[in-house]
């Protein structure tokens, strides 16, 4: 860039310029997050109880099934013995109800005796009776006693389903306590609590003879990551941006534990879920990195930067030339119809030719976000490679300065990285002579008796994002 000095009507005018370059641009959504295991396991309890061992400490290396706790199991101890007292309770009342069915059975055997002896008695009876032997009397009483035998075979039947029915009971009974020492069984087991997984501790939540109660929720006493050398990055981008993340995109991030580094990765998740805060929505992009010499820890803040495109041996201008605008400066008006063509049209879907507007000048320090530029209204919102690979664009200007004076010219632009942006040229272009690598463009004006550097600002209008 240099100083040039051109006078107008009013006295001095200084103009602060830089060139067209050529080379690489990325575009880029920025965020942050927080970096995170992959697998990170919460291990609580099933059961209520004071900690009576402690097996393991934060940065505890553990293996799958490993000890890491104990509590107290005395008490679960005695409700075994109390449910394994109860089931060799019903164990005995089945023994005792099978030996009642046996009785009942061979009650109905002596009462199915006696009704045939009461049978065959009646039966001699009639004989009897018809030869006039004895009196009909005696034989109403034969008939009787057959008639009662036969009710107490009835009776002793009865008497043994109902010992069977007590047998059932009793069985179902044994059944259920031993569900009951089989649950108390695991009680006691479930005093030692163990690792799910192979990996590290990260974090411990509870001390030497503290008491855990677990009610509907368990409560946390370890976590564990399972693996620091591959890990990712939680981050939530905005819904504006959400469209540019796509799977498998180089992303870089940076934390403050380690000032200058960056840190490599790449996106292997976006999540259609979305967040909403404050009524701000944004979704969660996870970047996963490898961690091999374990120098990210888990909770670190980072600031995450996705390329979500990029170009390569392309021209471009900074920003700040799409900034200024020059009181009555214009582009003449046959070239801007001669570098209008059918790729522009369809792309602007049919609306009149518009051009990059000027954002409103930031205030002192403010940064722009990778990836923002400003557009006046009805412009395209970004600039990207279309489904067909036609590359779109949208309108800007920017003012070349030519023997010392200032040129207007209406131009394509494509991405930017947030400091410069890619200049579209195409070969049929009237200015494409001018518009070529080492070109001189006016970025910022300083007006006598004025400290402004920065570039004229311009009128306000809607911003758009490439």
């Amino acid at each position: 860039g240099g100083w040039w000095f051109a006078r107008d009507g009013s006295g001095d005018l200084q103009y602060r310029t830089a060139r067209i370059e050529r080379g690489s641009l990325q575009a880029t959504v920025a965020a942050s997050g927080t970096v995170t295991p992959v697998t990170q396991v919460q291990v609580g309890t099933q059961v209520s109880g004071q900690i009576k061992e402690l097996f393991a400490d934060f940065n505890s290396e553990v293996k799958a099934g490993q000890l890491l706790a104990r509590i107290d199991p005395e008490a679960f101890e005695y409700k075994l013995r109390q449910v394994q007292a109860d089931l060799d309770s019903a164990r005995a009342s089945v023994l005792n109800a099978q030996a009642n069915a046996t009785a009942a059975q061979a009650a109905v055997s002596r009462a199915t005796v006696d009704l045939s002896e009461a049978q065959r008695a009646l039966q001699r009876n009639q004989e009897l009776v018809a030869q006039n032997f004895i009196s009909p009397a005696q034989l109403d009483t034969s008939r009787a006693l057959v008639a009662s035998q036969s009710a107490g075979v009835k009776a002793a039947q009865a008497q043994v389903q109902v010992a069977q029915a007590q047998i059932a009971s009793a069985q179902a009974a044994v059944k259920q306590r031993e569900a009951l020492v089989a649950q108390a069984k695991i009680d006691i087991e479930r005093t030692q609590v163990r690792s799910p997984v192979d990996g590290v501790v990260i974090k411990r939540s509870v001390e030497l003879g503290q008491t855990v109660a677990a009610s509907l929720q368990a409560p946390e006493l370890f976590v564990i990551a399972q693996n620091l050398s591959d890990m990712q990055v939680q981050t939530s981008i905005d819904e504006a941006d959400i469209s540019r993340v796509k799977l498998d995109q180089t992303a870089s991030f940076t934390v403050d534990a380690f000032p200058g580094r960056s840190f490599e990765g790449r996106v292997s998740q976006v999540r259609k879920a979305a967040t909403n805060t404050q009524n701000v929505i944004t979704y969660t992009v996870v970047v996963a990195f490898s961690n091999t010499e374990t120098r990210l820890l888990p909770g670190m803040t980072a600031n995450v930067r996705l390329v979500t495109d990029t170009r390569d041996n392309v021209l471009k201008v900074p920003n700040a030339a799409l900034r200024v605008r020059l009181p009555g400066v214009q582009p003449p008006a046959s070239a801007a119809s001669r570098s209008s063509s059918p790729a522009d049209a369809s792309t602007r879907g049919g609306e009149e030719p518009i051009r990059r507007a000027q954002a409103q000048e930031r205030p002192e320090g403010a940064r722009p976000q990778a990836g923002q530029t400003t557009a006046e209204p009805g412009a395209t919102a970004r600039a990207r490679t279309g489904e067909g690979g036609r590359r779109q664009s949208t309108r800007g200007r920017i003012h070349l300065l030519e023997n010392g004076k200032p040129r207007a010219v209406d131009v394509r632009v494509g991405i930017t990285d947030g400091t410069m942006t890619e200049l579209i040229v195409p070969p049929n272009s009237p200015d494409a002579a001018r518009l070529v690598e080492g070109a001189e463009v006016i970025v910022g004006t300083v007006t006598p008796g004025s400290a402004r550097t920065g570039p004229t600002p311009a009128p306000a209008g809607p911003r758009m994002r490439l």
